[in-house]
């Protein structure tokens, strides 16, 4: 007997679930650019799919997220350790010249919890919760593919992207970037903020009493710090972040990501109240980053930014897994707000 192939969810289908009303993209709108960003990232999750279910040929469901749009698969990232797809590099080819669309997109997935992929992508999950993923060898290949793209054609025409585990990557990697020169465009979509779940606490004194509290020992640690190393803030690699402006793209309902919100809305907070200094040295710290700081460990928080276009999405979300899921950046009922925060 034939052995019967197994029905591909709808999800994973671009003609069911992807972005159809995006016929012709604008590539000034934001709107188009984050819905087009996303289904992207959706591709290299569809990739890795295809390569566990061994769908070749017709029964492959991958290209339509990205021929939609007009750009080919130029390269897949393998990981070297489950030999899983993880990312992608996609190259923009159109009849009609847009100088607003990105010449490259190199795009990561994030966990995958099935047989092939769990274990390798839980063990990163831990790796970015303990601040060591840029440890990771999956990382250093992330960096390797950015940097070799880049020798091509600049920064200025590429953009990063990823969601939940696979946005950690290019936050760090556009962080490093940016150090070097190279402040890039980037899409972020529910990147993990490890942190206690303050967001999540109703009563907003304590709240708000909580966070100042964690702002006054964090800047009296980064004092401390600063005064040990005889640094000057100018010096410090976090305010040479501060022209790098990634997009961020939260849903309050998922406790992943929700942190950024309050993370942001805090640093407003301390402004209005006249602790806009404490802030500036608090925000470049977590409780987590300082306490590796004491024990020799790496005291840069490597979720924290200076500065970031937070967009959060408003829309009722039933349950965790679809306020976490890359689906939801593409809705073309999508009610959301955007903010520009920047440092200075």
């Amino acid at each position: 007997m034939a052995k019967q192939e197994a029905a591909v969810p709808e999800r994973e289908i671009f003609s069911l679930s992807g972005p159809l009303y995006l016929t012709a993209v604008d590539w000034k709108n934001p709107h188009h650019r984050r819905a087009v960003a996303a289904s992207l990232v959706r591709g290299v999750y569809i990739l890795e799919r295809d390569h566990q279910e061994n769908r070749l040929g017709h029964q492959a469901q991958a290209s339509p997220w990205w021929n939609f749009f007009h750009f080919q698969l130029s390269h897949m990232l393998i990981d070297d350790v489950d030999y899983s797809v993880f990312g992608a590099i996609y190259e923009y080819h159109s009849f009609a010249f847009d100088c607003n669309a990105p010449k490259f997109v190199i795009a990561f997935r994030g966990t995958i919890k099935k047989p092939h992929t769990k274990s390798r992508d839980l063990k990163l999950d831990l790796q970015c919760i303990s601040n060591r993923l840029h440890q990771s060898s999956r990382f250093q290949l992330s960096m390797q593919a950015i940097q070799n793209v880049i020798s091509l054609v600049g920064a200025a025409n590429i953009w990063l992207a990823g969601h939940s585990l696979g946005s950690a990557i290019p936050l760090l990697a556009g962080k490093n970037m940016t150090k070097m020169g190279y402040p890039m465009e980037t899409y972020l979509f529910n990147p993990p903020f490890p942190s206690a779940p303050i967001e999540r606490i109703n009563n907003e004194k304590v709240k708000h009493g909580i966070r100042v509290a964690s702002s006054v020992v964090k800047a009296g640690f980064a004092v401390a710090k600063q005064g040990q190393n005889q640094r000057s803030q100018k010096d410090d690699s976090f305010y040479a972040l501060s022209e790098w402006v990634p997009g961020l793209f939260v849903n309050p309902a998922d406790h992943i990501c929700s942190e950024y919100i309050g993370y942001f809305e805090h640093r407003k907070k301390m402004e209005k109240i006249g602790g806009s200094k404490i802030e500036r040295l608090a925000t470049q710290y977590s409780i987590g980053s300082m306490i590796s700081g004491v024990f020799g460990g790496d005291s840069e928080a490597l979720h924290l930014l200076p500065s970031a276009n937070l967009t959060i999405n408003l829309s009722h979300c039933p349950d965790f897994k679809r306020a976490h899921g890359i689906h939801q950046w593409w809705d073309p009922n999508f009610l959301g707000q955007s903010e520009l925060h920047l440092f200075r």
